[in-house]
């Protein structure tokens, strides 16, 4: 079997496959290095989550909701297996997260309104709890403590040291990685390199937002850029003024998405989502986006203004892909032998272990509970998933959400009136819809 792409998808999936099927000869194909693309360069947090992940409770994909809600919990106690058993270091610490409304009064409502969500899925107090502003104070000190969702299900790790461990991992156990080798085309079971051509009766396409050179797939991940900074290592008199004592993760409830953690070596990270370039061109290189990275320090600076005088070290960014569908998926053709997965709208840290599970139990046709969930699809990818709009519709959808999106994060935050807050909310809420819809 065949596994192109060397991040977290491809080789999670490689190392099931070998450590379920010993037998099976699997080699993974990486255009770069391992863990080069998202697998690498994101903000550190593994989730117990999957985006969008109510579409799976609906009658209409086929889901037992308490059973889909058992499996993503499962995510962090299975990659805790994983790490012990393979002596993975990647400082791992599962503090659990905080989703705090921090800065002004909508944020609380969208707060209530997600965890009334949450508890709508069956989830409990047990799972998801609200703090009040005094909980949230003590946990992190951000500048209006409103009060936050907390959760245990969230885990900090370097991610970078995820994916160099997990490609150790799956060496040891007999999986060829060929790094520097990308696939410039495929025509049944046959991929061609640079370096000569092979032949694999199962192709595993696990390249997330990197999927310009894989034909129709392209038009059904939408490839977006994050970007992330960190700041100078801070001292104990300043994180005791921060908190986050717990090791826990935060995120601003804010319409931009932002997200950050306390670094293992006590660095602030931080990242915000970005852009989207015209035609979904994937990005590894971020030099030139000073002024982007600004806006991401001028959010942090929104929640923990302690940190203004603070300097940031550190600015990267990384690439991601949204489905046109919502959710992240699991598809595999038994007739072409075609498997691919992803779409994990930014949460794949955690998600792709268990979709690559999930895929894997599909490849060697188990008949379990994995792959019974609804995000697994037995059929081509061009019955499974939905594609996108062709350019320029994407590229102008995107721009006008992220513009709207901007717009209501500064309504709210500099105190506009409200009927102008309410007027791009209506807005935001119609994009978001349009987007999502299936």
């Amino acid at each position: 079997m065949a596994i192109i792409g060397g991040g977290y998808s491809g080789l999670w999936t490689a190392y099931y496959l070998k450590t379920l099927a010993p037998d099976c000869a699997v080699c993974i194909l990486e255009a770069e290095h391992c863990g080069f693309g998202a697998s690498g360069r994101n903000g550190g947090w593994m989730m117990a989550a999957l985006q969008g992940e109510q579409r799976f409770h609906h009658d209409q994909w086929g889901g037992d909701g308490a059973e889909v809600r058992q499996t993503i919990l499962d995510i962090l106690p299975e990659v805790e297996r994983v790490l012990a058993r393979e002596r993975l270091e990647c400082d791992y610490q599962r503090g659990g997260g905080l989703f705090a409304a921090a800065r002004y009064p909508e944020q609380l409502e969208w707060q209530r309104q997600h965890l009334a969500a949450l508890y709508s899925l069956g989830y409990d107090e047990a799972d998801y709890r609200w703090l009040d502003s005094a909980e949230l104070g003590a946990r992190l000190r951000v500048a209006q403590p409103l009060g936050a969702i907390y959760t245990p299900h969230v885990a900090r790790i370097q991610p970078a040291m995820l994916a160099f461990g997990l490609a150790a991992a799956v060496s040891r156990l007999g999986v060829t990685v060929y790094e520097q080798t990308p696939v410039v085309a495929s025509s049944g079971e046959t991929l061609t390199t640079p370096g000569g051509s092979m032949k694999a009766p199962v192709r595993v396409l696990a390249v997330e937002g990197f999927n310009s050179r894989f034909g129709d797939y392209r038009r059904r991940v939408l490839p977006v850029q994050s970007r992330i900074i960190a700041t100078e290592p801070l001292t104990a008199g300043q994180w005791q003024e921060l908190g986050l004592a717990s090791g826990e993760v935060f995120s601003d409830a804010s319409p931009v998405v932002t997200y950050g953690q306390r670094s293992a070596d006590n660095r602030l990270v931080f990242g915000a989502r970005g852009a989207y370039r015209f035609a979904g061109r994937p990005r590894s290189c971020f030099t030139g986006d000073r002024e982007a990275f600004l806006e991401v320090r001028r959010l942090l600076l929104a929640c923990l203004p302690q940190l203004q005088e603070v300097a940031v070290t550190h600015a990267w960014g990384g690439t991601l892909g949204i489905p046109r569908s919502g959710s992240p998926h699991a598809v595999l053709d038994p007739v072409s032998g075609f498997a691919c997965l992803g779409g994990y709208s930014g949460e794949g840290v955690g998600a792709s272990n268990l979709l690559a599970r999930s895929l894997v139990d599909l490849i060697l046709n188990r008949n379990s509970r994995l792959s019974r969930m609804p995000w697994c699809r037995r059929l081509p990818v061009s019955r499974a998933l939905p594609r996108w709009e062709p350019e320029p519709l994407r590229w102008l959808g995107f721009r006008a959400t992220s513009a709207v999106l901007g717009w209501q994060e500064a309504a709210c935050a500099g105190g506009a009136p409200l009927w102008r807050r309410r007027l791009l909310g209506l807005a935001a809420d119609r994009l978001n819809g349009l987007r999502d819809r299936d």
